[in-house]
């Protein structure tokens, strides 16, 4: 039985992530209190035919999630069967903005900033722990939809995800980053005229970024700490770690940088290469398509 943990901050998306895991087969519990999980889990074992795929939401709605996170953990310590843990980030402005347009209370306190707040620090145990942080501050449902099945299929166990993503500053640094690197100091491709519709992915731009001698000792420099880190992380029980390139755009540069560290890195560990801004972008012209 594969077991997924769905959890975070109140107003980031949960429960949209629990309709659209349904459609992909789970069986589904929100609001399902720490202590209770074993016993539903073991239920959820004994049952004919077997339950294959559980998704469970826990978060600061039930009132026993507020005071610890030790019986979750331990409980998932305990278990034989895969687990994972999808934990739901935004950031607080939108977060504000969403609470104000439902006019609903938050979980942790009727001053929603001082709720939001509140429940960021408690949940921060948990999303050392996720093997899968998104953050959903500037998704819109159908990307939310793709980024989550895509998370899925990724799926391994507990293998160590390295996550190496490109994002634009324009646009906000993302909220799931563990490191992030600002890639500004060489020469913006944007500025070429036969280069600026073209992405980091294309070669002539990827070329272009790549002569600079700088780029190169950059990235052999970042390789080179990553395999040091990576066995530490895993030592502490770190599952995953997502690491950043931004530009000014997340078109050019950033892209680029992720493509290349991505190369290096794929056959020595479980990567992944994700570029937020052009995802953003081409679902723009898709709506407006549809439009």
């Amino acid at each position: 039985m594969n077991i997924l943990i769905v959890t975070g901050l109140s107003g980031a998306g949960k429960s949209s992530a629990l309709r659209i895991l349904e459609d992909l087969g789970y069986l589904c519990v929100d609001n399902l209190p720490a202590g209770l999980m074993g016993n539903f889990l073991d239920l959820c074992r004994n049952t004919e035919p077997a339950v294959e795929r559980v998704a469970l939401v826990i978060d600061s709605r039930a009132s026993v999630f507020r005071y610890s996170t030790e019986t979750m953990f331990k409980t998932l310590d305990m278990l034989e069967d895969p687990h994972d843990i999808l934990f739901l980030d935004c950031s607080n402005e939108v977060l504000q903005r969403r609470y104000n347009e439902t006019r609903r209370r938050h979980p942790m306190h009727d001053d929603v900033s001082a709720g939001i707040l509140i429940e960021r620090e408690l949940l921060e145990p948990i999303k050392e722990r996720a093997s899968y942080i998104i953050d959903t501050t500037n998704m819109n449902p159908r990307e939310f939809q793709r980024t989550i099945e895509n998370a899925i299929d990724r799926s391994d166990g507990n293998e160590f995800r390295l996550i190496i993503t490109s994002f634009g500053f324009k646009r906000g640094i993302p909220l799931n980053a563990d490191i992030v690197l600002d890639v500004r100091y060489t020469a913006n491709p944007y500025y070429e005229d036969s280069l600026r519709k073209l992405s980091g992915r294309d070669r002539p731009v990827f070329d272009y970024v790549m002569k600079d001698p700088l780029v190169i000792r950059h990235l052999e420099t970042i390789a080179e700490a990553l395999r040091e880190l990576i066995p530490a992380y895993r030592r502490e029980g770190k599952r995953r770690l997502m690491i950043s390139f931004g530009c000014t755009g997340g078109r050019h540069r950033s892209v680029a940088m992720a493509e290349a560290l991505y190369e290096n890195m794929k056959d020595e560990f479980n990567a992944t290469i994700e570029h937020r801004d052009l995802l953003i972008e081409a679902e723009t012209i898709s709506e407006r398509f549809e439009g």
